[in-house]
């Protein structure tokens, strides 16, 4: 998301007694992977081709990636897919959505199974990470943990039979992951996050807890799909629709991770029907301050807008707070990777955007500035979001889209 303008000299440093670092590691660089392909180049004179905006390109060093970033500009890193988005989004049609929620009876007795402490201890760990990186031990390490978090959460479930998580490799080190809740037809309904962070001043030296950016929305999520599998009708695979947990590794590099999963299903064929990206849920502060309601922001550019009318109603039947219409930008979060590739795209984040937490890209994005009362709200969201769409039968649907007062 947006960089955050403090810069205090005297924040450089992070308490090593807080954080994991490796001994002897000091402030040279935060440990860089150096598993990458025998033809990558990893040198400082690497340039990088990115698009700004629909047939905006241009090449630049890894700073001036940086620099960009630090200046508020979006941007896909599109090095290693020139071609993404070419093969499918001019013959995918629209989807059709249901008119509203319909699961009422199903959804409301899960709502009240979602818990806030076990999202606070997650995220107390996420962040005790140095940084996550996506280039740096560190965000490897993370990586694997939180892919153990995934698998913890899928076992106390019961579900190993069916449910699975796995590594999405990426030759950076840090991997996606990606839980599967197999439905009756491979169609597939998304939920996204982004797992790693960045300080924007000196991304290999510095540290980058990352708690709201995009910390908040990983432990959202993941709470989201514990409450889920608590339903023996998804945990049987009785849903209609697959439905998938992302959570994206190179985000802030320019949405590498989810460019890299979105351009396979695009080469696969992937019949994704929806996919919903939660980055940053959990600051409210600066909405109160301005004394305006809290919210929850519902982009409203660059997505799609029958999905995106669709989540406004799931908030209205679920949430405790209203929602606000708001902008971000081109590229501005993962859910632009899947538009990308022909599949219809939303994204909701904590409040209107300019009014957005203002510590991130930093050391002090930290736990103690977001509210999980806040996180709470849309981990309601997400969760009646992937129980209604998981259970929505889109063929009928898209048959006869307003016929039927069922639908």
């Amino acid at each position: 998301m947006k960089f955050s303008s403090a810069f205090n000299l005297a924040l450089l440093v992070p308490a090593a007694s807080s954080r994991f670092i490796q001994q002897g590691e000091g402030l040279d660089r935060v440990g860089l992977y150096t598993g990458w392909a025998d033809d990558a180049d990893t040198s400082s004179a690497a340039r990088y081709h990115i698009e700004l905006g629909p047939g905006e390109r241009r090449w630049v060093t890894e700073e001036e990636k940086w620099e960009l970033r630090r200046s508020g500009k979006r941007f896909f890193d599109i090095t290693d897919h020139p071609d993404f988005g070419l093969l499918n989004a001019r013959s995918l049609s629209r989807k059709t959505f249901p008119k509203g929620p319909k699961l009422q009876k199903q959804v409301r007795p899960l709502l009240a199974n979602l818990s806030k402490s076990e999202m606070k201890d997650h995220l107390e760990t996420f962040t005790s990470f140095h940084t996550r990186y996506y280039k740096s031990q560190y965000g490897k390490q993370s990586s694997e943990w939180l892919l153990g978090e995934v698998r913890k959460t899928i076992a106390a479930a019961g579900a190993e039979d069916r449910v699975s998580a796995e590594p999405f490799p990426h030759p950076w080190g840090q991997n996606s992951i990606i839980a599967t809740i197999p439905g009756r037809t491979n169609a597939t309904v998304v939920v996204g996050a982004h797992q790693d962070s960045i300080n924007l001043w000196f991304p290999s030296v510095l540290a980058a807890p990352g708690a709201d950016d995009d910390g908040s929305g990983t432990v959202t999520i993941l709470e989201a799909l514990r409450v889920l599998l608590s339903d023996e009708d998804v945990v049987q695979g009785r849903h209609e629709n697959t439905i998938e947990f992302h959570w994206y590794s190179a985000e802030e590099g320019g949405l590498l991770g989810s460019q890299a999963i979105f351009a396979a299903y695009e080469r696969a064929g992937r019949d994704v029907k929806a996919m919903l990206q939660q980055d940053m849920t959990g600051f409210v502060q600066r909405t109160l301050d301005a004394g305006r309601p809290e919210s929850v922001g519902v982009v409203v550019d660059y997505v799609d807008p029958d999905l995106t009318d669709f989540i406004k109603k799931v908030i209205t039947e679920y949430c405790e707070i209203p929602f606000v219409e708001t902008r971000c930008g081109y590229a501005c979060s993962d859910h632009a990777s899947a538009s990308k590739a022909g599949y219809p795209s939303a994204f909701v984040i904590e409040s209107e955007f300019e009014l957005s937490d203002d510590h991130i890209h930093g050391v002090d994005d930290v736990i103690s500035y977001l509210s999980f009362d806040h996180m709470l709200q849309h981990a309601r969201m997400t969760l009646a979001f992937a129980y209604e769409l998981g259970f929505a039968d889109f063929a009928k649907l898209e048959e006869a889209p307003y016929d039927s007062g069922e639908l």
